[in-house]
């Protein structure tokens, strides 16, 4: 008898439960609120339980109420399954669909490859030419006025690594 009250106590908050998600998705709680009322029925018609697992070949209610119980748990881990990875590609097609987007927007912003090489030549030109002066031992340039100016010869164009 104290089994039969805690298990009418469990399925009734399953039946709240269901009838709060029955709200939001209705498959579920309809789903929900039927396993409830077919198992607070069987909790106090046990005999009816033995009957119908006589019928289907199995010996006793409660080896057909447990082979159902697993029966569908397995397929609530099934959907579970279904649903994460689903939601694992809609997380990879997000992923990916903002990098592009990214990229895009990066290419967007930059400066087009040929008005980069237009300003290094006017660069070029606009610098006065150090190569007039004398050279040191250290490979470098000096400048025609011998102050501090030295441009290395091997060293790379800062505006490289940019």
């Amino acid at each position: 008898m104290i089994a039969q009250l805690l298990l009418t106590a469990l399925l009734t908050l399953v039946l709240v439960y269901a009838w709060s998600a029955h709200r939001t998705v209705p498959i579920i709680g309809l789903l929900a609120s039927s396993a409830a009322l077919a198992g607070l029925y069987f909790v106090w018609m046990q005999e009816h339980a033995t009957a119908l697992a006589a019928l289907v070949g199995i010996g006793r209610g409660s080896d057909l109420i447990v082979y159902i119980w697993v029966v569908i748990s397995l397929l609530i881990m099934l959907n579970l399954h279904l649903k994460l990875r689903l939601q694992l590609d809609m997380i990879t097609r997000l992923a990916r669909a903002v990098a592009i987007d990214r990229a895009k927007e990066s290419r967007r912003e930059a400066v087009p490859r040929e008005n980069v090489a237009r300003s290094r030549w006017a660069e070029r030109l606009a610098r006065p030419r150090l190569n007039r002066g004398r050279r040191s031992r250290c490979h470098c340039r000096v400048a025609p006025d011998f102050k501090s100016r030295l441009t290395w010869r091997h060293s790379p164009s800062p505006r490289r690594f940019a």
